[in-house]
């Protein structure tokens, strides 16, 4: 069993270097609100790392391109968090209820929540 984030953002060196300068100078335009409200343009943040480590499950991150390639999933809305058992992943939390979260706190409590109803 394991948690799945799935950014809403490419992987390599220069998509990372242009995110980070969007964040910097266009934070309210960035399209990807996991990353926004988890990560400093320095990296995760302390409080998000910490309360990772917390929860007892594995976890893995991907980008956009490496859903695909990784899952065989494709057209996806992200940002996105998925479940993975034995029986496969799935989507779990979705880019709309990601999306509206606006800061830690609410991001923590929807991960939290969806936890608790899987128990």
């Amino acid at each position: 069993m394991a948690i799945v984030f799935v950014y809403n953002a490419n992987s390599g060196l220069f998509n990372t270097l242009g995110d980070i300068a969007h964040k910097v100078f266009s934070p309210s335009t960035y399209a990807c609100n996991l990353c926004g409200v988890t990560h400093t343009p320095l990296g995760m943040r302390k409080e998000w790392k910490e309360y990772l480590e917390s929860l007892h499950v594995e976890k893995e991150f991907l980008h956009a391109d490496e859903l695909e390639a990784t899952y065989g999933i494709k057209d996806l809305a992200l940002p996105a968090i998925l479940f993975k058992e034995e029986q496969g992943v799935k989507p779990w939390i979705s880019a709309e209820e990601l999306n509206a979260c606006k800061d830690l706190e609410s991001m923590k409590a929807l991960v939290s929540g969806k936890l608790k109803e899987r128990a």
